[in-house]
């Protein structure tokens, strides 16, 4: 399993690849939380990053899909896949492997934002004048969400062979998953069920750790979402595999 996850880091840092989007995100987020929002640091008055935890899910839905396009999908095209098979890696250590090195990427992505938490400690008046609870939940909010999106990317690329059917199938996927059940429940009244169906998506716990309390049953239900979406891509290989 450290194999692979050496394999993928070398491949992602050695072909530009993190680079790229590591770049991209922090640009794009960059802009967004000190300049083009309209509840901006400068403009909100206020010492938080709001902004950024409001925006970073939707890039992510792109950035996962875009980083596991190719972790499986490529490995089925060029065949490679059946000679990893044959070695004594299990399908699941192949998986857990690559899986892991994605979520890496996007863990160092996620570091180099913490200037941004930084800059709003000393920006606030008094100095430190900040919701430290919240601003860290924020943080494990993210990163729970983005790990999510990287199981959910993983499990699309295990589909196709196309990495380009796998990018679009795999933001189909964070998208639903994250506000699916949330805009299922407002389109019709499901009277008591409504709660449990917006329970059901991303969004809402990704907003109940964004409020800085960490509580079990959020930390349960992503753990539970991903290993689902680790079992379905090893069940998905294992079919193929068997054709």
């Amino acid at each position: 399993m450290f194999s692979i996850f050496k394999k993928e880091l070398h491949t992602y840092f050695y072909s530009l690849i993190a680079y790229v989007i590591m770049g991209f995100f922090l640009t794009i987020i960059g802009l967004w939380t000190w300049v083009f929002a309209t509840n901006n640091v400068f403009q909100s008055g206020y010492a938080d990053l709001a902004p950024l935890f409001t925006m970073a899910p939707y890039i992510f839905m792109f950035l996962a899909p875009a980083i596991t396009m190719g972790l499986l999908a490529e490995e089925v095209k060029l065949g490679t896949l059946e000679l990893l098979l044959t070695s004594s890696l299990t399908i699941t250590q192949i998986i857990i492997g690559k899986y892991l090195a994605a979520v890496f990427v996007v863990a160092v992505t996620l570091l180099l934002t913490s200037i941004y938490g930084i800059s709003i400690y000393y920006l606030a008046t008094p100095v430190g004048n900040i919701d430290i609870a919240a601003l860290g939940g924020s943080y494990i909010g993210l990163l729970c969400l983005s790990a999510a999106f990287i199981a959910l990317g993983l499990l699309a690329s295990a589909c196709t062979s196309s990495q380009l059917v796998a990018f679009l199938f795999g933001t189909l996927l964070c998208f639903v998953c994250y506000q699916g059940l949330d805009a299922c429940a407002t389109l019709a009244n499901w009277g008591q069920h409504t709660l449990w169906i917006i329970q059901g998506g991303i969004l809402y716990h990704y907003e109940a750790l964004s409020r800085g309390v960490i509580d079990l049953r959020d930390v349960i239900y992503f753990s539970g979402f991903i290993t689902l979406c680790l079992i379905t891509t090893r069940t998905i290989v294992h079919v193929k595999r068997s054709i």
